[in-house]
């Protein structure tokens, strides 16, 4: 590799990497594993560097990279559940830091949509990408990309909408 494809890459790393690890973080939920993701998806970039640096929409590759990689991790992380028969989304999680109960919520609601509308759900409006950037990451059409962030919003909404809803009824039976 020579020193300008290098040069290339190390600035590449650091523009991207930041939202890189934000979008893994959104998209499969695990703080921890982000940075891991970004860094994994980052090697393999770096491995096809240039293919990757020749490609029309590098960032979108790298995105893609990024998806794809979560997705893995996720189904992984549902075998791994269905044998110890564990439900991870059950479990508490730690409210340090600047979360709050509704950030808390959202992240939970995000969780149990389906990888493909979460992740056109947190790309579209998370990382404030367009329909076509969000297609392009994702390696799907603009009208599934508007298909599935209208269905993941409306069922945002609906889980959302119960969680508020049974939280409006539990407190007035005390």
């Amino acid at each position: 590799m020579t020193d300008d494809a290098s040069e290339e890459f190390h600035d590449f790393f650091d523009r991207h990497y930041a939202e890189l690890a934000r979008l893994a973080h959104l998209l499969t939920g695990e703080a921890d594993a982000a940075d891991d993701l970004a860094a994994d998806a980052l090697v393999a970039l770096w491995d096809r560097w240039d293919r990757v640096r020749a490609a029309e929409h590098p960032v979108a590759y790298a995105r893609g990279v990024v998806a794809n990689m979560a997705r893995s991790r996720i189904r992984g992380a549902v075998r791994e559940r269905r044998r110890v028969a564990l439900f991870w989304s059950r479990r508490q999680e730690p409210a340090e830091g600047p979360d709050v109960a509704a950030v808390l919520d959202v992240r939970q609601a995000l969780r149990r949509l389906p990888f493909r509308k979460r992740a056109c759900v947190v790309l579209r409006h998370a990382l404030d990408l367009s329909e076509k950037d969000t297609a392009l990451a994702l390696g799907i059409s603009v009208g599934t990309v508007k298909s599935q962030t209208s269905k993941g919003m409306a069922e945002l909404e609906r889980l959302l909408g119960d969680r508020t809803a049974l939280e409006t009824a539990g407190s007035g039976r005390r």
